[in-house]
């Protein structure tokens, strides 16, 4: 140990039920939700305040809106993101929303990337 103090990781993700794809508008249904553990795992499922579920961009790719954020970079009409991330999958951002009321993802507002699982399923 050289007194260096190693930083907090968090561990958290989102299950959305149809294909990443450009759009200008808010596209998936009630199914997606976003989940974290830490320490203890969190579930948060569509409030039904809003439909803000998935949009995507070359950008960045933003799962549920409408929160009141303080970051320029990841707010936008819509407000903030329960999950927010940058093109490269290398900063993201989280703030509580209403489309799933959850509480923030990260222990950061923003936040660096230090790992990205990707998954698919198909019939």
């Amino acid at each position: 140990n050289y007194g260096c103090q190693s930083p907090v990781t968090s561990v958290f993700g989102a299950f959305c039920s149809d294909p990443f794809r450009v759009s200008k508008y808010f596209y998936d249904a009630g199914e997606t939700f976003l989940f974290s553990f830490g320490p203890d795992f969190q579930q948060y499922r569509w409030s039904g305040e809003n439909s803000y579920f998935v949009s995507s961009s070359w950008e960045s790719l933003q799962i549920g809106g409408g929160g009141i954020g303080s970051v320029p970079v990841w707010v936008s009409s819509w407000g903030g993101f329960a999950l927010w991330l940058d093109a490269d999958l290398y900063r993201g951002g989280s703030i509580s929303c209403p489309t799933v009321h959850n509480a923030p993802l990260s222990t950061h507002e923003d936040f660096t990337v230090l790992d990205v699982e990707v998954w698919t399923v198909h019939n």
